[in-house]
């Protein structure tokens, strides 16, 4: 079982969208997820569009994929360096910490996430 940044049981991070590296609705991880899709952050218009902007359109739908494209208000499990980016960029998104994976803390101060946590 993973363990979130509080050393406590990953919760869901989001059910509906689904997501997750194992689409499982958790931002668990193992070594074949290159990307580290383990920051659950709920999506803000300017992070969405921010993405785009840099080459990943989460808005627009990828039926062959069965991703139904995010918009603001939906939780979703973020590569850790696509936050990085946003964070210093001054867009990050707000982030579940219960449902974000302790691994983050390699590369993310706690207090640094706390700036940003939400329910």
């Amino acid at each position: 079982m993973a363990n979130n940044v509080y050393g406590d049981s990953l919760i869901p991070c989001s059910l509906d969208p689904l997501t997750g590296f194992f689409r499982n609705g958790t931002c668990d991880t193992c070594g074949d997820d290159r990307g580290m899709h383990v920051v659950c952050a709920e999506m803000t218009d300017t992070f969405l569009r921010f993405s785009a902007e840099r080459g990943n359109n989460l808005m627009d739908p990828i039926p062959a994929y069965g991703f139904p494209g995010l918009k603001a208000g939906d939780c979703w499990c973020l590569c850790l360096t696509r936050w990085l980016e946003a964070y210093k960029a001054g867009v990050a998104p707000p982030v579940k910490l219960e449902a974000t994976h302790a691994s983050v803390l390699e590369f993310v101060d706690l207090k640094v996430l706390e700036q940003f946590a939400v329910s």
